[in-house]
């Protein structure tokens, strides 16, 4: 599992792709937007450009136009030709994992506490479901009150999987370092989100990052040029797909 954009592939007869994974089903989107961009690049220069170099850019690109940091990336990553829902079950943190999960979910990888830190405040942008926060707001006591009563509004206590709110309820379409200052308020929408500001070994880094925005950019923008170099298929392994949905 690495920078491969196995997770593009539709599912066929000879394996079941990574869409429908526990972490990524009705979660993961946008697929129609890397389409798009990939039928351009193919019509402009056809065969060069791979689907996982389109993703590490899309990525980084979509960061920055949000307001975040920018990194600099490598490219001349090679697609894979399978995928595994397995691997991805296995290897995608979960978000009712505690601390403890989360930091040897992110080591298996080989990332630090810290950068799993640094990496987690991605959640500065984005959506959850219902079905994947209910527990929290109903159950858990380590969350603002008046928080938990906003969001069931949109998440009663059954029914409405499917129905969204934003991981960021403060600044939702910003990159920024809100985030963490919400995880000081007991505002984080998932379990494993307020996991790392719960009077445990990352409080110190998500209080730093709370105050200062800048420390918190250059460490994300690391963790990220770390996470796209991660195993990537280069020089003859893989292939360069024409459709990023399936193989050649």
């Amino acid at each position: 599992m690495g920078c491969d954009a196995s997770v593009l592939l539709d599912d066929t007869a000879n394996f079941t792709g990574e869409k429908t994974a526990g972490p990524n089903n009705n979660s993961l989107r946008g697929f129609d937007v890397i389409d798009t961009i990939k039928s351009q690049l193919e019509s402009s220069c056809p065969g060069v450009v791979s689907c996982a170099d389109l993703l590490a850019t899309a990525a980084r690109d979509s960061v920055v136009a949000l307001g975040g940091p920018s990194w600099n990336l490598a490219f001349g990553r090679r697609d894979s030709i399978t995928a595994s829902l397995s691997a991805a079950n296995s290897n995608i943190p979960a978000p009712t994992l505690n601390l403890s999960g989360l930091i040897t979910s992110f080591s298996n990888l080989g990332f630090t506490a810290n950068e799993m830190v640094a990496l987690s405040g991605s959640h500065t942008i984005g959506q959850a479901r219902c079905t994947v926060f209910r527990a929290r707001i109903y159950n858990e006591n380590n969350i603002n009150s008046s928080f938990a009563t906003s969001l069931r509004a949109n998440c009663p206590s059954s029914g409405g999987d499917n129905n969204l709110s934003p991981l960021d309820v403060v600044s939702p379409t910003s990159f920024d370092n809100t985030y963490f200052t919400n995880l000081l308020n007991q505002n984080g929408l998932l379990h494993s989100d307020q996991e790392l500001f719960n009077g445990g070994s990352t409080d110190a880094q998500v209080r730093t990052y709370s105050s200062n925005a800048a420390t918190f950019s250059t460490d994300f923008a690391n963790g990220m040029v770390k996470m796209s170099n991660l195993n990537p298929l280069t020089g003859s392994s893989g292939q360069v797909r024409t459709n990023c949905r399936r193989t050649n």
